[in-house]
């Protein structure tokens, strides 16, 4: 979900037990946030108090103003994102504040649009703007200059600490895409794969860049290799022009036998090309995020992984600590704030179709 100017979300590469150990303290101290205070940076937790009163309580009009950016108003990944921005927005609105959602028409020039989105959200003099920092080259210059005019900036979804610290923002809120392509690299080559083709519809974009990166360094590290089949970004959403795409890939190259994409509508896409291919008993598939039909799958053996980084959650903590931080001051001190990533397989897939069910994966 995410064009030009390839960049690793994190330069600390955190092992899976430190990214469980980190999720689980984000839980727990959300139940503590009142007791937080200050700002915390960089890549381990640091609580730091605020010694500045005015600090957290930037208002428009005397009312908390938070401005969301995200995807596509048809996307069902941003579709769980929003649904945990509404969420966390009822207390905003409880307050008397406001929470207002913006997206692009389309991906084909995102990073140069979301730029154009945060200087939106900014004429509109808002208290907070939580933006995902796509692509850095795009959209640091409007991100800095909201963080210059006295709005509190959150990164989420995209860029990781270092996008939070290089643009000013006070935290990021995401998963780590190259530590979740790295796990799924690891699932695939332990799952005997040899040769696994990561399928990029947005490359050149930060995360879809990380997560292929990911997978090639995981598949390396158990003796397997994968290389990258970069697609046009207009064919993000077209499920016709990528399973072409992929199915020609797979008739060209007959070692293939993986497939990963970077996102569901892309996998659904993938499927059919496998089967398209006739190449259904020897590639195996898998994809970034989730939807009842990469669950199905998995539940059916068809598919090996999807791999959560719980969208709603993002949505959620990202709105929920623009509104307590401008409200009463208060902050979490872990940076970053992991939803992610959680690999989903035929072993817990039950629990996640009834979080999808439900709206919330």
């Amino acid at each position: 979900m995410e064009p030009t100017q390839p960049r690793r979300p994190f330069g600390r590469r955190l092992s899976r037990r430190s990214l469980t150990m980190v999720s689980l303290l984000t839980v727990a101290a959300t139940a503590l946030a009142g007791c937080a205070s200050g700002k915390a940076s960089g890549d381990t937790a640091k609580a730091t108090a605020s010694t500045d009163g005015s600090q957290g309580t930037a208002k428009s009009n005397g009312k908390v103003s938070i401005y969301v950016i995200g995807g596509k108003a048809d996307d069902p990944f941003w579709s769980a994102i929003k649904r945990g921005g509404e969420d966390a927005a009822k207390l905003v609105k409880a307050g008397g504040g406001s929470v207002t959602f913006l997206g692009p028409q389309n991906y084909d020039n995102l990073g140069p649009d979301a730029a154009k989105l945060t200087q939106t959200a900014l004429s509109q003099n808002p208290s907070a703007i939580v933006v995902p920092d796509w692509v850095p080259d795009s959209q640091d210059a409007a991100i800095k200059q909201a963080v210059a005019k006295g709005v509190k900036v959150f990164i989420y979804n995209s860029g990781g600490v270092e996008a939070a610290d290089r643009t000013g923002g006070i935290k990021y809120i995401g998963s780590d895409d190259y530590e979740a392509g790295k796990a799924g690299g690891v699932k695939f080559a332990e799952a005997g794969a040899k040769n696994i083709l990561c399928v990029n519809t947005v490359p050149g974009a930060a995360n879809s860049e990380a997560r292929c990166k990911g997978i090639a360094d995981g598949a390396k590290s158990k003796g397997a290799k994968s290389k990258q089949l970069p697609l046009p970004s207009s064919n993000f959403g077209n499920p016709s022009a990528v399973t072409q795409a992929i199915k020609g890939a797979l008739l060209k190259d007959s070692g293939v036998d993986a497939l990963v994409t970077i996102g569901v509508q892309d996998a659904d896409s993938a499927a059919s090309a496998i089967d398209q291919a006739k190449a259904a008993d020897k590639v195996q598939l898998g994809t970034f995020d989730l939807s009842q039909s990469q669950l199905d799958r998995v539940k059916d053996g068809k598919q090996l992984f999807a791999i959560d980084q719980q969208p709603y959650l993002q949505g959620f903590y990202a709105v929920s600590m623009a509104n307590q931080y401008l409200s009463y001051g208060v902050l979490l001190p872990q940076n970053p704030i992991l939803t992610g990533p959680l690999l989903v397989t035929k072993d817990n897939v039950d629990a996640a179709i009834d979080g999808t069910k439900a709206g919330v994966r």
